[in-house]
């Protein structure tokens, strides 16, 4: 080879190489410049509306700030709540339509309510179905709860997660209550659901379907004798001053239900929803934990209020009362019944 081969072939392998060095560098630039694969988008500032009907003193707010500090840690403070308590943007049925139409992002809704809607809802609240709220967390938690969950796509609703409103007990402002005899002729508020209207009918009440907006200031007025509800809302609402006695039936297992607008589900960032979903569940998780937490607190404060508890009524002859109710709506709900009965015999 000629010197002047040997020199041309050494300076295109050294501007080679140096290029190399060069082009390298700048490539891993370039690749981290882009995002990496399955990294989540930045969240864009978002602004999500929550609603319930109850105070700042229920289980239904304490899930509501729970969620909206959750959402605010996930997401670096991109995703803020505005919460709207008390009612203030209407009754539970007021705010179920307004998600159905976008006009409420989302609510914390009690089962009862949400039962007019989607008819499957009324199962968990068949009287007695559920012997703990274990057993009631196993069912909602797992395959049927979330079957039925689901459904409420079909009505432009987005189903999250279920929260809590406990077991529902009776009071009046009458006299003590042992057994279903005791009922005969009382005015008795209860959730607009049929299922509770014959469940009290069948118990002897004069059952009052109604909002709970209306039950408050008619419980004030005398007009209602009693109501029924978990402690945790008898405490928060300070019936005391109204009602003289409380009887533990624990009669009714109640869910509560965190709901998304549909249409506000579906204009979420799709890296959001999932983040959304995760946090309904974590603060519907706490919220029981507070429920099963502060009972013993409450019932303890509604004893020094002047409240007359019967912690031990005859729930046998409850049960056998009631019976008519599963005759009549069993068969309402196909297989949902004998899955849910099948699943607690496990």
């Amino acid at each position: 080879m000629s010197n002047l081969a040997c020199f041309t072939l050494n300076a295109v392998t050294k501007s080679a190489r140096q290029l190399k060095q060069l082009t390298l560098p700048l490539i891993g630039v370039g690749l981290l410049s882009l995002p990496l694969a399955g990294q989540a988008e930045e969240i864009a500032p978002t602004t999500l509306r929550l609603a319930h009907v109850v105070n700042t003193e229920d289980t239904y707010h304490i899930a509501a700030e729970r969620f909206q500090q959750l959402i605010s840690e996930r997401t670096d403070g991109a995703v803020s709540v505005d919460i709207y308590p008390n009612a203030s943007l209407g009754d539970e049925r007021t705010l179920l339509e307004g998600m159905q139409i976008g006009t409420v992002d989302m609510g914390i809704i009690t089962n009862g309510p949400v039962a007019n809607f989607v008819d499957e809802f009324s199962v968990f609240e068949l009287p007695f179905l559920f012997p703990s709220s274990e057993a009631a967390y196993t069912v909602l938690d797992g395959e049927i709860g979330q079957e039925i969950l689901g459904k409420l796509q079909d009505v432009n609703l987005k189903g999250l997660a279920y929260a809590e409103r406990g077991f529902r007990n009776i009071t009046n402002s009458q006299h003590a209550i042992n057994a279903p005899e005791d009922l005969q002729g009382l005015r008795l508020r209860v959730i607009e659901n049929e299922v509770y209207v014959d469940t009290f009918r069948g118990l002897g009440a004069n059952a009052v379907p109604m909002a709970w907006t209306e039950a408050l200031t008619a419980l004030q007025q005398g007009t209602i004798d009693g109501q029924e509800n978990p402690v945790n809302a008898i405490h928060a609402f300070n019936l005391a001053e109204t009602q003289d006695y409380l009887t533990m039936t624990r009669h009714i297992y109640a869910p509560a239900t965190f709901i998304m607008s549909l249409p506000a589900w579906n204009g979420l960032q799709v890296e959001l929803q999932p983040i959304v979903l995760d946090v309904a569940k974590q603060a519907s998780a706490y919220a029981r934990e507070q429920n099963a937490i502060m009972e013993a607190e409450q019932l303890s404060e509604l004893r020094e209020a002047g409240m007359e508890i019967n912690e031990t009524p005859d729930i046998e002859a409850f049960q056998t009362a009631v019976a008519p109710v599963y005759e009549k709506y069993g068969e309402q709900f196909g297989d949902y019944l004998p899955r849910i009965q099948e699943a607690l015999n496990q």
